[in-house]
């Protein structure tokens, strides 16, 4: 079966992959909501109520999280690659091992990246949303910062692997291995199936007062791998963005540090703007170092 879609269009592909995550996503779905609570003793809805603490119930949260990013990103990646390729890795752009400075410049460009996407986020949460939709996000924001308890290191190490570690795999994968390489064969400018995959990325979150700081990384995300061919480095960088956010909350809560990295408005615009002046000038340094990738292209 391996390499099965190979001689398939774009297109056809493209309802393939749609077809196999819808799939996965009711699979998990319906595991979640009748599998789960006959296993656990716990519902969806008690384990996300405020009421419910203790980490028997935090350690439940992670386990659905673990298995919503394996189930509904990874696992639909990699059939889908091993499906359409008769050699998966390579097509997911993960047969070459990365050099040293694009790697280095890949994990700078995220991080130069972060005062400029700080000062989005700032005028992203100053929407006019409706109460409803801000009070659903602020419970979702309550749900992770239950989950970011982390008293000790083991919890610390938990949390990397969970929420920088396999996400960076499973959705650079998904999104940038799997995705953004159909769109670019659909639309046939490299460049807006990056904006395409990226609008996705941040809109399967789900979370409206989050969506420019996410689509800006998203988008960088994209950049990397475009330019560079290697997804490896998309996952670099995204491991780097997620892990920051974790080690920054520990640090908060061991006292290590004093602000509270959950608030966001605390950038000048100027440093924004130097922000992203320094990330456009380590992409073009990237695109320099890193020669661009001929762009797939499918028989008929």
């Amino acid at each position: 079966m391996t390499g099965y879609l190979k001689q398939s269009s774009p297109s056809i592909q493209f309802a393939t992959f749609l077809g196999i995550f819808i799939g996965f996503m009711l699979l998990y779905g319906t595991f979640l909501y009748t599998g789960f609570p006959a296993l656990s003793g716990y519902t969806i809805e008690q384990l996300q109520s405020s009421g419910a603490t203790g980490p028997k119930v935090i350690g439940y949260l992670k386990l659905v999280q673990f298995l919503y990013t394996l189930i509904v990103y990874l696992v639909p990646a990699l059939l889908f690659a091993y499906l359409t390729d008769p050699k998966p890795a390579a097509w997911l752009g993960l047969h070459k091992r990365p050099r040293a400075l694009p790697v280095i410049l890949s994990i700078l460009i995220m991080y130069c990246s972060l005062w400029a996407v700080d000062l989005t986020a700032e005028w992203n949460r100053s929407w006019d949303v409706p109460a409803s939709m801000r009070q659903m996000e602020e419970q979702a924001d309550q749900l992770v910062e239950r989950m970011l308890q982390m008293p000790r290191v083991t919890d610390l190490l938990i949390n990397l692997l969970l929420i920088a570690v396999l996400p960076a795999i499973a959705e650079e994968l998904f999104f940038r291995g799997v995705l953004q390489r159909l769109f670019t064969q659909m639309v046939k400018l490299p460049w807006l199936a990056v904006l395409i995959t990226s609008i996705l990325f941040s809109a399967i979150h789900m979370q409206l007062l989050g969506f420019v700081p996410r689509l800006l990384l998203g988008f960088l995300l994209g950049s990397i791998y475009l330019l560079s061919g290697n997804l490896w480095l998309s996952i670099a960088g995204h491991f780097l963005v997620n892990g920051i956010q974790v080690m920054a909350v520990y640090l908060y809560q061991v006292k290590v540090i004093t602000e509270d990295p959950a608030k966001t408005g605390t950038t000048s615009w100027y440093i924004g703007l130097i922000s992203l002046l320094v990330t456009l000038s380590l992409l073009w340094v990237l695109r320099k170092r890193a020669k661009l990738p001929e762009q797939p292209t499918n028989t008929e």
